[in-house]
Parts: C-alpha cells; sequence; structure tokens
C-alpha cells in the first residue's frame, strides 16, 4: 500500500461543520469528514482544495487558510490505510451555501454525495466519529 496525501477543508458555520458521512461496510462504523480529496501531481495542497469543492459541489471560495498536518495510519473496508492530510478552513464565496441544510454534490466517480452541517461538540457523545482522527482537536484549539 502506498501513503495517500489529501487535503480536507473545514467550512463552520454557527458552531457547525459542513460534512460529508460514509460508514465502513465491515464494521458498520459511522464517520463524518470533511470535503476534499487526494493531492495530484504538481498540486500544492491549497490548490486541491479549491479544486475538490468546485468538484463535489460547484462552489467557489476564497480566504483558505492552513489549519494543520494529520497523520492517520487506520483501518477501513478490512485494509490497512496511511494518509497524511493537510487541513484547511475556507470561506464559501456565495453565502447561500450557508444556508442550506444539505449540498448535492458529485464524487469525481460519479457517485452522489450529500454535504450537511454538524455541530461540533455533537462529537463528543456521538457513536459518528469524526475524520481523520485529531481533526476535532485541531479544530477547536
Amino acid at each position: 500500500m502506498k501513503i495517500k496525501c489529501k487535503a480536507m477543508c473545514v467550512f463552520r458555520h454557527n458552531g457547525s461543520i459542513l460534512l460529508l458521512q460514509g460508514k465502513d461496510s465491515k464494521t458498520g462504523a459511522k464517520y463524518s469528514r470533511p470535503l476534499g480529496g487526494s493531492i495530484e501531481f504538481g498540486e500544492l495542497s491549497s490548490e486541491t482544495i479549491v479544486r475538490e469543492v468546485k468538484e463535489e459541489i460547484s462552489a467557489d471560495i476564497s480566504d483558505v487558510k492552513f489549519l494543520g498536518v494529520l497523520e492517520n495510519v487506520f483501518d477501513f473496508e478490512g485494509k490497512k490505510h496511511h494518509e497524511i492530510d493537510f487541513i484547511y478552513d475556507a470561506t464559501f464565496n456565495d453565502p447561500d451555501y450557508y444556508k442550506k441544510e444539505t449540498i448535492i454534490g458529485e464524487e469525481g466517480d460519479g457517485r452522489e454525495l450529500i454535504a450537511y452541517w454538524k455541530k461540533i461538540d455533537s462529537f463528543t457523545n456521538s457513536d459518528d466519529s469524526l475524520v481523520p482522527e485529531g481533526l476535532l482537536d485541531l479544530i477547536t484549539k
């Protein structure tokens, strides 16, 4: 397996962050993660954020700010994974994105994605984990 380098963006609004929800089909564990994806060769991680958000939910963003780097080794779908995640904060250029309860978009492989706003403090008592590991600490410092 290879180490994957990804960039993710935390959008904040009224104590909530915008997330995608997923589930490990092998374990049944639920997780939520920010928008983002793999860094392409020759692309800066900050450029990845702008591209991924545009591709996933057709949104233009600004005020992209670097928050930190998280390294994670984890099991998912019965396999071990290793990621280096560059975490950013940004602002939607169109304020209407903050008014939507859910935002429908599309993954790179054509699958529908649904982003939703979730209160940051709800992760302290939930069976839904925020990934990558360490993200909650990073955004609540």
